[in-house]
């Protein structure tokens, strides 16, 4: 122990740097069809093929594949200098391989380099920690072979759905051998601490947590285009001055985000990419900042204490926890009943229902029966296909009523 402690201080020496940790979550969810209560026992087929194609390419062409060529110009230009971290969603590398091809292809070049690191978690972007042991592991499973399959790397780190975290949560991620887990810097879970130091979880404190900064990461994901914002226009020199005017003890700024920022959420007409262009140099021209994936993070930095998160906390909407999720009579109907035939899928051998279990989970469907349509309104209306919370519940309750017929059937 004393010698790796050493080793780590000499490390941080010789680098003479603190670390800016980029995360980027990558997801695509299997959207329903309309789906009427006439279709219940007729109809075996939920998805909307053609919406799940349409958005994907679409999303493709904005975002994923000029943001990839982006990064894969910045990971080479600085080679091991700079260094980014994905986690994609079972079900997005899924429609990569039925939609977008050359998404995966561009996201196997980047994996090729050597400086990105790919990260673990629930195969269909479940919330499936939040109610099985058995099922959250199962999935992680999946998605880790679904990982090595395609870019032949084992993933160190975990990230939960939608950064779903709670003490609980995180001894079920370490029991399953990860080092280091990504969770939200919230306010209300963190008090006076800085969100940019590593800790530990207080159950067992062998797992890293690395707590997402999420003004500087909203700075860019949410507020780079809003010209009401008084930081705006933002650009990389603005950006790293900031940097500049953290405390020189904190020694790790965790920049979160969804990947469809990049030329979805913030159009190219922004200026996003050319920010994204110019971020690396001026980080090494104007700071003593550096690039580390996050189990680089953990090799070189010492947690400095452990952070305590008795409920679970997320980094969605105002409120940091899961009412996005659940916690309206419609939501926790349909996630409760989805729930209640764990025991039959397990004894179920059917591809198909295997197959509509997994993508049924997609915590998007939860999120389109969220009656928050307040604060956040806008963010819940984001490429979601139904015109209100209620009719999002009667379509997946329909869907769900023709599920349980044919499990029925399969586990006679």
């Amino acid at each position: 122990m004393q010698l790796l402690k050493l080793k780590k201080f000499i490390n941080q020496l010789y680098h003479n740097m603190r670390t800016i940790c980029f995360y980027f979550q990558v997801h695509q969810p299997f959207r329903l069809k309309r789906y009427r209560f006439f279709d219940i026992g007729h109809d075996p087929y939920y998805f909307d093929e053609f919406a799940n194609k349409s958005i994907m390419r679409k999303v493709a062409e904005k975002c994923y594949l000029p943001a990839n060529q982006v990064f894969l110009d910045l990971v080479k230009e600085y080679g091991g200098r700079f260094k980014i971290s994905y986690s994609i969603s079972g079900t997005a590398i899924d429609q990569f391989e039925m939609y977008a091809p050359d998404v995966l292809e561009s996201f196997k070049k980047l994996a090729a380099t050597g400086h990105v690191e790919f990260i673990s978690e629930t195969y269909s972007h479940s919330l499936s920690a939040l109610k099985s042991k058995d099922e959250f592991e199962r999935q992680v499973k999946l998605h880790r072979n679904k990982i090595e399959q395609h870019f032949g790397i084992v993933p160190k780190t975990f990230r939960n759905t939608e950064l779903i975290y709670s003490d609980k949560v995180g001894e079920m991620v370490a029991d399953m051998g990860y080092k280091v887990m990504l969770m939200e810097g919230a306010k209300h879970v963190l008090g006076w601490k800085s969100p940019n130091y590593v800790y530990c979880n207080p159950i067992n404190p062998k797992l890293n947590l690395l707590l997402k900064n999420f003004q500087l990461s909203d700075d860019i994901a949410f507020r780079f285009s809003n010209r009401g914002w008084d930081g705006w226009p933002l650009t990389a020199e603005k950006f790293v001055g900031w940097l500049n005017q953290l405390d020189r003890r904190e020694e790790v700024i965790n920049l979160f985000m969804d990947y469809e920022t990049f030329g979805e959420h913030q159009w190219k007409e922004t200026g996003i990419f050319d920010f994204l262009k110019a971020l690396p140099r001026t980080v090494f021209n104007m700071s003593d900042f550096g690039f580390n994936t996050p189990s680089e993070v953990v090799e070189k930095i010492d947690p400095v204490g452990v952070v305590n998160v008795p409920y679970p906390c997320s980094w969605a909407d105002e409120e940091r926890d899961l009412t996005a999720w659940l916690g309206n009579a419609l939501q926790d109907e349909a996630f409760n009943n989805l729930y209640s035939l764990i025991d039959k899928v397990e004894k179920c051998g059917s591809p198909d229902l295997k197959r509509d279990w997994l993508y049924l989970q997609t915590s998007d469907h939860f999120y389109y029966m969220c009656t928050k349509w307040f604060s956040d309104g806008d963010v819940h209306k984001y490429f979601n296909p139904y015109n209100s919370p209620y009719e999002a519940f009667i379509n997946y309750m329909n869907i769900l009523s023709d599920f349980i017929i044919r499990l029925n059937k399969c586990t006679r």
